[in-house]
């Protein structure tokens, strides 16, 4: 086939202008890359290349490319020069001129792959066998005290443990990684212990608590008969992690009843219920309850057909409240920390006072402005901002369901076009890092927005003599992070190793629902081309790790997350079960699509 010269050319032309401007900006960004960790340079380079490359509009020349059975550069991310200069030599070969490709083209397509295998081993451990994608999942307060649960985890494939510093303390903490550390070892395996700082995430305050009593309710046929009685069990003492149906009683007391016992009770309605101890284990007593029982702190529980005092039931944690919030309502969110109320009416439903919560941030009320947006709890509550003064703001509700959203206490409050000058690390990540350095493989740095606030972070773990040793992954969770973050990387690759989590639930309240698909495209885009590992997070099979059962579009999503090098479980009662699928989610797409490039091998018929 010949090609016709006038029709080449002007493509040269093109790929020449854009080499010259690729070497300009390198040379102007000469001053960020002398700051450069040497096992970064190669792809600090690249990824400069490849955000000068993605501010053209290359559309006519991928189309002329297209027409000649050349490659666009769509896959090209992690090795952009030598891919325009390869492009050029083979258009120079049309022509029939002879033209020497530069060795010194850049990274080729084979080291580029290299160094982005190379780092994420780095980062994130050994991969396991069979899957090139990590799975990391969040630890539960339980995998402290549970090594079974641990050992199971690390059993079924989890490549790196997940703590959030925003929960328990360095007590808990070091139990945790004292269990995965142990079943690491016993299992052969190498595990990744990866903690989050807290960061300044914005929530909404306590709300008044409820009582502290707990209802059990039989279950029953549709002609209201007790299939089903309900399982109340009887134990020493609780916590909050405790199971709901459990009720605290004097150790002694539980030790004289035995199977068949009949205890009796008046609960918090005053009404007559009797229960029937069926089952008794160490420091556990299984009793039945036929009748829907509101038991409460201090109700008195007796014996009657056997000479035992009788006792009380001791402290059980309050009833979590929350304030209803329909389209229209007004919420008040106060600087003061004071538990919330929900709004007030009179017996003819006319409103005395509206809800109210606190939030005691102060930069809100000196940065927000009326109507910006705001949004609560992931996006599930929208309002607008009506009224802001140095003590409150005051919001309108525009989109909440049809009989009211429940806004409970420690919710997050995004404020998605609004600047509130937070900066990334505060007093309590600070001291928190001192635990971090010491235990920890990988740190997750929440809510990271600008350069600064990287740089921030790397001075601390300086002092703590670890910013070569400790892995520092991006949380790139604000509209700020990912508008910023070619300078993120560029200012994270100071040091040796890298990371970015892509903290979607996040992201998709402040970048909007409809835009997260092309965000989380971009940002493993230019991860790629800065050869960085990548974190996909946030509610990936949650509906399975929290409920048992999987459903169809988080099984698709689960899928997609082959595009990334990781992928982040949240805790839950079924979090095994995750981590079993995920793994052969994982292990089945593995040989269907490599990165960004899909694969296509014969079609199999599915098996069972």
């Amino acid at each position: 086939m010949k090609y016709k010269p006038e029709k080449i050319r002007p493509l040269i032309d093109e790929l020449n202008a854009i080499l010259k401007r690729v070497d300009h900006e390198e040379e102007m960004m000469r001053t960020i890359l002398d700051d450069i960790h040497p096992g970064y340079y190669k792809s600090a380079r690249n990824l400069i290349h490849y955000h000068t490359l993605r501010r053209q509009d290359l559309r006519s020349l991928q189309k002329e490319l297209k027409k000649l059975g050349m490659s666009r550069f769509a896959n090209a991310q992690g090795h952009i020069k030598a891919s325009l200069l390869n492009t050029k030599f083979i258009l120079k070969k049309i022509l029939g001129k002879s033209y020497q490709n530069p060795k010194k083209s850049g990274l080729s397509i084979k080291n580029s792959g290299r160094l982005l295998t190379k780092h994420t081993k780095e980062v994130l451990g050994y991969r396991s066998k069979g899957r090139r994608v990590r799975i990391m999942v969040t630890q539960p307060t339980q995998a402290a005290e549970d090594y079974p649960l641990v050992h199971q985890m690390v059993k079924n494939g989890m490549n790196c443990a997940r703590i959030n510093c925003a929960h328990d303390s360095p007590e808990v903490w070091e139990k945790i990684i004292l269990n995965v550390k142990k079943a690491a070892k016993k299992l052969g395996r190498n595990v990744k212990i990866t903690m989050d700082l807290a960061g300044p995430k914005i929530r909404t305050g306590a709300i008044t608590p409820g009582p502290k009593v707990r209802k059990y309710s039989p279950v029953r046929d549709g002609l209201g008969k007790v299939i089903s009685p309900a399982l109340i069990i009887l134990v020493p003492e609780i916590d909050e992690q405790s199971e709901p149906n459990t009720l605290p009683v004097p150790l002694e007391w539980m030790e004289q009843l035995s199977i068949g016992d009949q205890l009796s009770l008046y609960d918090t309605r005053d009404k007559l219920r009797r229960l029937k101890v069926v089952a008794k284990h160490e420091q556990e007593i299984w009793v039945n309850c036929y009748d829907t029982s509101y038991i409460g702190t201090g109700t008195t529980i007796r014996t009657p057909f056997r000479n035992l005092p009788a006792v009380t039931v001791g402290d059980l944690p309050p009833i979590q409240q929350s304030i209803i919030l329909r389209e229209g309502d007004q919420l008040t969110i106060l600087k003061a920390e004071t538990f919330g109320e929900p709004a007030q009416f009179d017996e003819d439903g006319n409103l005395l006072s509206a809800a109210y919560i606190s939030c005691p941030v102060p930069q809100l009320y000196e940065r927000v402005k009326a109507g910006e947006a705001i949004l609560f709890d992931d996006g599930k509550i929208e309002g607008l901002l009506e009224e802001v003064s140095p003590e409150y703001i005051k919001v309108k509700i525009t989109r909440a369901k049809l009989n009211g959203s429940k806004l409970k206490a420690e919710k997050g409050i995004n404020f998605p076009k609004s600047d509130l000058g937070i900066r990334g690390l505060t007093e309590k990540d600070i001291i928190d890092l001192a635990f971090v350095a010491q235990h920890a493989d990988v740190v997750n740095f929440s809510f990271v927005n600008t350069k600064e606030d990287v740089q921030d972070l790397i001075t601390e773990l300086r002092k703590h003599g670890v910013a070569n040793k400790l892995s520092i992954i991006l949380k790139i969770e604000t509209r700020k992070a990912y508008d910023n973050l070619a300078e993120l990387l560029l200012t994270a690759m100071q040091v040796k190793y890298v990371g970015v989590m892509i903290a979607r639930g996040d992201l998709a309240v402040e970048t909007g629902w409809h835009h997260i698909g092309r965000v989380q495209q971009e940002i493993l885009s230019l991860c790629t081309a800065a050869h960085i590992p990548v974190v996909w997070a946030t509610q990936v099979l949650e509906n399975l790790a929290k409920k048992g059962l999987p459903s169809r579009s988080e099984i698709t999503d689960a899928t997609s997350s082959i595009k990334a090098e990781c992928v982040m479980l949240n805790k839950g009662a079924y979090i095994n079960d995750a981590i079993r699928l995920l793994n052969t989610i994982l292990r089945d797409a593995e040989h269907m699509q490599e990165k960004h490039e899909r694969m296509l091998p014969q079609m199999e018929k599915l098996l069972d």
